[in-house]
């Protein structure tokens, strides 16, 4: 099998072999809906079968591998949030990357941009690592939760409308589970910014009439149960942008610091 199935040993697998599986956008809202806590939610986001397309670029990734990950098991499934259950800072980024948490099972690991946000959050007292390269790694994050709006690693990084609206209410309610904790958001990249939005007005969160356009280190205010809470934007520390320094370390240890003393 091309995939890791559920239940079989993966570390750190949140779903087991009688985990609900959604098979269309409606079987996702039901589900996400009914999720009460966080390791039901994560479980079923994990063997989601929603999108024809993404399910099967995902498990083909997972069987024709990369040359150099050619001896590996890839994850091959939908990727989970992960990280505190009760966060302070909350990560949102926009899907998996093909070889990254599509192979590792782990939002944001797995290739060069992982590595130098994991580098960034160490620095910054936010992760107990430099480095996350699978699950089960011992990575830890210190009150932050990392989740993507979009689960499943998309062909060239570009999911379609409909894919994006499918996955929403995963998102959606896993921005609503860990909302009373949350103090701070921080949107990695410009659609990532686009896409918290709808997240957060779904789970109860007081926004301002006219969304703010993205930039980094833009923040904006927004409140939940009274309580303010910043969003934060990051340039995404994708290859093209580290590599001509729109990204650097000190931009990203700075943005991080900033939502470490925030949360607070």
């Amino acid at each position: 099998m091309s995939f890791v199935p559920p239940g079989t040993g993966w570390p750190e697998d949140p779903a087991t072999a009688d985990t609900p599986v959604a098979l269309d956008p409606a079987d996702v809202r039901r589900l996400a809906a009914t999720s009460d806590t966080l390791a039901e939610l994560t479980a079923g986001q994990s063997v989601c079968r929603a999108c024809p397309r993404l399910v099967e670029w995902r498990e083909q990734v997972a069987e024709v591998k990369r040359r150099a990950f050619a001896d590996e098991t890839y994850w091959g499934r939908p990727v989970p949030g992960w990280g505190a259950e009760r966060p302070r800072i909350l990560l949102v980024g926009l899907a998996p990357a093909a070889h990254g948490g599509n192979r590792t099972g782990r939002i944001f690991t797995g290739d060069r941009s992982g590595d130098w946000l994991f580098a960034s959050l160490h620095r910054t007292g936010l992760a107990t690592q430099e480095t996350s390269t699978h699950a089960g790694d011992g990575q830890r994050l210190i009150d932050t939760r990392v989740v993507a709006s979009v689960r499943c690693a998309p062909p060239a990084n570009k999911p379609l409308p409909s894919e994006k609206a499918a996955c929403f209410p995963w998102m959606a309610r896993e921005v609503a589970l860990v909302a009373p904790y949350v103090r701070v958001v921080v949107a990695l990249g410009g659609y990532a910014w686009q896409a918290v939005w709808p997240a957060l007005k779904d789970a109860g969160y007081e926004l301002p009439r006219t969304r703010p356009p993205f930039g980094h280190g833009a923040e904006v205010e927004v409140r939940h149960s009274g309580a303010p809470v910043t969003l934060i934007g990051c340039y995404h520390p994708s290859q093209q942008n580290t590599f001509t320094g729109r990204v650097t370390a000190q931009m990203l240890d700075d943005v991080f610091t900033r939502a470490r003393s925030l949360a607070v």
